[in-house]
């Protein structure tokens, strides 16, 4: 796993970062980090009362069209780290209090990630990240994560196109949670706060409600009771120039619909108050 024939995510550029080359994701040979801070907008059983330890990073594997970070992923931007200066980094927010350390978007830059991550963190380990991974690479990230938060976001293969540029997102996807499922199992709890496991997340997009019910057709079909927890986010925010339908934040009833589904589905997790749309929860970059 390294940055010269690069092949970490499902677009296998096959870019020598290290040569200057510029991929799908277009970002360097060197670990991009854009922000730190103690994160108190992740779900309840992650960021406790004094935040996570989120570490967002510069760039993406995927090009989703409303993405509330594009600043700093649509170009990748951030300050340059090597394995050495991340770990300290992680540290820094530790001593502060971090419940865990979230690594966001954290794909495309593994070769730099993965020394910082030994010695074990006396924290969880979170991997935050759109779904659309590689099986084979979450498969090495084994015994260094605790908690995946992946995204489920499409089970409609023109809708993945058009919003994401990723037409096999599903298909890539799910393979890729089965493998964080397969490492580290159902969730383990420590009082409120979960240690281990995988929470799958899924953005509800307004006027297609379908999408929804058919990833959560899935989840439920794939995992047993409690193998999974799901978050059932509802914070879609519109992007500048978004076209019809998603020039708009979803209604209380596409919410309300996908929510029954879910629970008929025997899924568990979390939910979002309508108020999580609001732009003010976007990170300052």
């Amino acid at each position: 796993m390294d940055y010269k024939t690069c092949n970490l995510c499902p677009r296998e550029c096959g870019a020598d970062r290290t040569a200057g080359e510029l991929g799908f994701c277009g970002c360097p040979g060197e670990a991009l980090v854009a922000k730190t801070m103690l994160h108190k907008w992740e779900e309840p059983a992650l960021a406790g009362k004094a935040g996570s330890g989120a570490i967002f990073f510069g760039g993406c594997t995927l090009k989703c069209s409303y993405c509330q970070n594009r600043a700093i992923s649509a170009a990748p931007v951030g300050k340059t780290m090597d394995s050495a200066e991340l770990r300290r980094e992680m540290e820094t927010l530790i001593a502060q209090g971090a419940e865990n350390i979230d690594l966001v978007t954290p794909t495309q830059f593994l070769p730099t990630i993965i020394p910082a991550l030994t010695p074990k963190l006396p924290v969880p380990v979170v991997y935050n990240c759109g779904g659309y991974e590689k099986a084979e690479t979450i498969a090495k990230l084994d015994g260094l994560v605790d908690i995946y938060l992946p995204d489920m976001k499409y089970a409609d293969d023109a809708l993945a196109r058009s919003l994401s540029g990723a037409r096999d997102y599903f298909v890539v996807a799910s393979r890729a949670i089965q493998e964080m499922v397969h490492q580290v199992g159902a969730p383990q709890w420590e009082g409120e706060r979960i240690k281990k496991g995988v929470i799958i997340r899924h953005l509800i997009l307004p006027g297609n409600v379908e999408n929804s019910l058919k990833v959560l057709d899935w989840i439920g079909d794939t995992f047993a009771p409690g193998q999974v927890l799901v978050s059932l986010m509802r914070q879609y925010t519109p992007m500048p120039g978004m076209l019809a339908p998603f020039d708009r934040k979803i209604t209380d009833e596409e919410y309300d619909a996908v929510l029954s589904w879910m629970y008929l589905n025997g899924l568990e997790g979390f939910t979002q108050e309508a108020a999580s749309g609001d732009a003010a929860y976007i990170p300052q970059w």
